[in-house]
């Protein structure tokens, strides 16, 4: 897969991921640990991302 197709797939699933993390936080009882399971995947896509772009230039 190249470079710029790899950094798109993984945006898609950082986009994806916000947006089940504010739809579980705005449940009446999120659940906790499943928020931080996914801010620690998008966090760990957004630093794969940031070496993608870096390796890039």
């Amino acid at each position: 897969m190249p470079m710029d197709a790899r950094i798109a797939s993984l945006e898609q699933r950082h986009a994806a991921l916000e947006r089940r993390i504010l739809d579980e936080d705005r449940r009446p009882k999120p659940d906790d640990t499943e928020l931080v399971r996914l801010k620690r995947e998008k966090l760990r896509l957004k630093e794969e991302m940031t070496r993608l772009r870096n390796s890039l230039h």
